[in-house]
């Protein structure tokens, strides 16, 4: 009879700088992209950048950057760099 145990220590959001950098990328996506809505929503400017969006042009941003966030999110949690280990 064989038995079978899984170990795992958690998410790994913080081990190597490939890690910290990924899961940086994600927070600044996620709080970026309720800002692009909401600005599309109002039609008025992006405060930084100064362009005008619309309710589907912020849509589209909210989107990307919802995409780009947990891509980011999976990437620092799953992935491992390879470099320096």
């Amino acid at each position: 009879m064989t038995t079978s145990e899984t170990t795992s220590d958690g998410l790994s959001l913080f081990d190597s700088p490939f890690n910290i950098a990924s899961t940086i990328v994600g927070v600044i996506a996620l709080v970026a992209a309720p800002v692009f809505l909401w600005t599309g929503y109002q039609d008025s400017t992006l405060p930084v950048v100064g362009t005008e969006l619309n309710i589907l042009n912020g849509s589209i941003g909210f989107m990307l950057l919802a995409l780009v966030a947990v891509t980011a999110f999976v990437m620092a949690a799953f992935m491992e760099s390879g470099f320096g280990r």
